[in-house]
């Protein structure tokens, strides 16, 4: 999700944050609910950001959120995430270990198809998005190999289609000004956390199997963010030191 940080200051500061002099920056913003039974929630917001290809494969597409030391990039981006678990993975027929992963590249290959190619990533306007409708135009975007207006309805999961609908206009109503079809949804920041858990023992940390192997943080499946990964990898530094 990508509005313009003018319209995010305006929203949380209620005007342009360079009256505060070097006390504070471009404004940013945390934003949660539950719908239909999911966790609907913003993740990694960058202010004054860019969003960035990060795909790994040819003909999968991912896109990902960054900003600049200096934050002064004239957009605002933040990842939106919906909950999903292994019902929903077995209802596409992926089950087992790698049932996440097999979810997740079903996605990524939609996104790329839609996206036309050469890394464009499909989006729509956000008020579009929830109504359902194609976008005849789409607003200024910091994606640089550009965007393709398409119906993303089409190419999300249909339980995180509906989730998201609803949560953007949750967070429309707890934050004045944020739904609005100034804002661009591009497709699809698919990998805020590792699908797959490498195995570990409860209490000693170990892999279940590998001796002096320590599964732990992010990629391995036991975190989410930068926060719980650091928590995570320090507690297997103590437990270690305990040794």
């Amino acid at each position: 999700m990508e509005h313009p940080q003018a319209l995010i200051n305006q929203a949380q500061y209620k005007c342009d944050p360079s009256v505060f002099g070097d006390m504070v920056g471009p404004a940013s913003y945390s934003l949660v609910s539950q719908e239909m039974g999911r966790g609907v929630f913003s993740f990694c917001m960058c202010p004054g950001g860019i969003i960035a290809p990060a795909s790994t494969t040819e003909g999968e597409l991912v896109v990902n959120g960054w900003s600049p030391s200096k934050r002064d990039n004239p957009y605002a981006n933040s990842g939106m995430v919906v909950a999903v678990d292994e019902k929903d993975f077995a209802k596409y027929g992926f089950t087992g270990p790698l049932a996440a992963m097999h979810f997740q590249q079903m996605v990524e290959q939609k996104a790329w198809q839609a996206g036309g190619g050469k890394l464009k990533a499909p989006a729509q306007r956000m008020t579009d998005f929830v109504n359902r409708k194609r976008s005849a135009s789409l607003p200024e975007c910091s994606y640089l190999p550009g965007v393709t207006s398409t119906l993303l309805q089409e190419v999300l999961p249909v339980e995180v289609y509906q989730s998201l609908s609803k949560g953007f206009i949750t967070f429309g109503k707890k934050m004045k000004g944020y739904f609005t079809d100034e804002a661009i949804v591009t497709a699809t920041e698919s990998r805020t956390s590792s699908p797959v858990r490498i195995p570990r023992d409860n209490e000693t940390l170990q892999h279940t199997q590998i001796k002096g192997l320590y599964p732990c943080a992010e990629g391995a499946g036991y975190a989410g963010g930068i926060i719980s990964a650091a928590m995570d990898g320090e507690r297997v530094a103590l437990q270690i030191a305990t040794l």
